[in-house]
């Protein structure tokens, strides 16, 4: 056996990625049908490939942004998948100073957040700083450029960039450079094997949390002898990210999450009021939080897409298919899955969204 770190790291990750698939097999958290088992295997490729593009490949001291969620890109829907949006993800280190610059495009809302790294490949718990559009100048066709850093704790940045339209609208054409001399280059043996751990660290963590539970129908509560806190077909109460949180959740953001157990022939009516907000969607997602079939499907809506009620509500119906309400949403045939709501900028903590399952034939087919 060699005595190389390279090699030993590889082969650490090799056992890492042998025994993920556990995760989503066996256990408390066995996915229940063959869509989702598939889908975990495609969600370990995905994360692979977005572990090794910013622990392996990346390099502090010559920046470059990094896709990490994009509309078009199948390898690049997982962690919180948004079909509105586009994340990119650059490694920087705090004592560098760094230029951001770019072109808003149509985004309706842009940022960049910094967050800390506890320690290598260890997932965010701390947003250190955060710029977003209405921080930085602009000229009359929407190109921008701001200076950041030396910036302690900072490890890594991420972009956000949402549309009203991902399929029409111009995302935002974002750059990054060194305004330091970057060290010496350097992909020798040691730096090789701490970045494959690292990759393996994040990983570990990301089917740690993988596959997301789903809840428990209500009818089906009461045969288990005991009421749960995780029902199906529900919503969580919304909530503030707070500053301190746990895996590059944005600073800018209340989110509310829920569930959904539907037959074929039912139906789930969502009803919410959104706050005055720079940007609100619904997504639904697998197990895996993320959304296949984004091409061939319509599995997310948000305030610029969505009909409003008369009374500035939003009826939203979920089903297997389609229905007629303009509103509609489809699981892509997914039996059971996870919901996400997300508001941006909000002036306020929306109110808890309503749901609400009944027969498809039942659901309302236009706004009220």
């Amino acid at each position: 056996m060699t005595d190389r770190e390279s090699t030993i790291a590889w082969h650490e990750l090799l056992e890492t990625l042998g025994g993920l698939d556990g995760s989503f097999l066996t256990g408390d958290r066995a996915v229940s049908d063959d869509r989702h088992v598939a889908d975990g295997y495609r969600m370990l490729a995905t994360t692979l490939g977005v572990a090794f593009d910013t622990y392996l490949f990346a390099d502090p001291g010559r920046p470059r942004w990094m896709d990490i969620n994009s509309p078009g890109r199948p390898d690049r829907r997982w962690g919180g998948d948004n079909t509105d949006a586009y994340y990119c993800m650059c490694p920087v280190d705090p004592k560098r100073r760094y230029r951001i610059s770019g072109n808003r495009g149509d985004s309706v809302y842009f940022s960049v957040t910094a967050y800390n790294e506890p320690s290598p490949g260890a997932w965010s718990d701390k947003v250190v700083a955060i710029v977003r559009d209405d921080d930085v100048e602009m000229d009359a066709d929407g190109n921008f450029s701001f200076d950041f850093g030396p910036t302690p704790e900072a490890a890594v940045l991420v972009t956000r960039d949402y549309q009203a339209d991902p399929r029409t609208g111009r995302p935002v054409d974002w750059r990054i450079e060194a305004l330091d001399e970057p060290q010496p280059f350097r992909h020798g043996d040691a730096e090789t094997a701490a970045a494959l751990r690292a990759a393996g660290a994040w990983l570990k963590t990301m089917f740690a949390i993988l596959p997301l539970a789903v809840g428990v129908r209500s009818e089906d509560v009461h045969s288990l002898g005991h009421e749960t806190s995780h029902s199906a077909n529900e919503f969580a109460d919304p909530y503030q990210v707070p500053d301190a949180n746990f895996g590059w959740s944005a600073r800018d953001a209340c989110y509310a999450y829920g569930s959904f157990v539907l037959e074929d022939d039912e139906a789930l009516v969502i009803t919410h009021r959104p706050p005055a907000c720079r940007f609100w969607n619904l997504v639904v997602w697998n197990q895996f939080m993320a959304t296949p079939g984004v091409a061939d499907a319509r599995s997310s809506i948000n305030g610029h897409t969505a009909v409003p009620n008369a009374d500035g509500s939003v009826t939203i119906v979920l089903s297997k298919g389609m229905t007629a309400h303009p509103n509609s949403l489809t699981t892509l045939d997914y039996p059971l899955g996870n919901l996400a709501f997300r508001w941006f900028l909000a002036d306020e903590v929306p109110a808890r969204p309503r749901a609400r399952l009944v027969k498809a034939s039942d659901a309302p087919t236009a706004v009220d």
